[in-house]
């Protein structure tokens, strides 16, 4: 994928100031769209990260049980409006044939695949299908939830309103009590 170009973004700034009536050359704002690009290059910076390279490196394990890591932030850009969305990612497995990862891997996903322009549908499925292709568990699922600015502070101006996304894999698809088994962890 290609690399960010601050230049492009601090002429974009610059352009949205004057668009919006402000004077890019006012003492405030001189830096504004160095700042902003800086900014942009780090939020955006998963586009050039593939999530499967954390799960490259996997450990022998005689453990076919459930592995959660949850409550995992995370904060993204809405791919409709660019304004921030943010909140918890819980992300389970039960690994199959002793391919487990380390645990900050399944964070690490997350934080890559959530730092492009996003939606939290795509955020949820993207980080299960890298598990199921890459450690080939029994089961996989992720849940996200998650604080939309977009619906916050612009159109019906609901502060506070959460989004709950979930990606069911493998055994967890036809396995109620399991499903409702990590749920009950989530929540407690």
């Amino acid at each position: 994928m290609a690399n960010i170009n601050c230049n492009k973004i601090e002429e974009a700034v610059r352009l949205i100031l004057q668009a919006v009536g402000e004077d890019p050359n006012r003492e405030g704002l001189l830096e504004t769209p160095k700042r902003v690009a800086k900014m942009y290059e780090e939020v955006f910076s998963g586009l050039t990260i593939d999530p499967k390279e954390y799960f490259e490196t996997i450990f022998s394990e005689d453990h076919e049980e459930l592995v959660l890591v949850k409550d995992i932030p995370f904060y993204s850009m809405c791919e409709h409006h660019l304004v921030p969305f943010y909140g918890t990612a819980h992300v389970a497995y039960i690994p199959r044939n002793g391919r487990v990862a380390g645990l900050s891997k399944l964070a690490r996903a997350v934080e890559s695949v959530s730092r492009r322009p996003q939606l939290q549908e795509r955020i949820t499925s993207t980080v299960a299908d890298t598990i199921m292709d890459t450690l080939e568990p029994h089961g996989v699922m992720v849940v996200v939830e998650a604080e939309h600015m977009c619906m916050t502070m612009r159109g019906v101006k609901k502060p506070g309103t959460k989004t709950i996304t979930s990606a069911v894999r493998g055994v967890f698809v036809k396995d109620g009590n399991a499903r409702s088994e990590i749920l009950s962890y989530i929540n407690n």
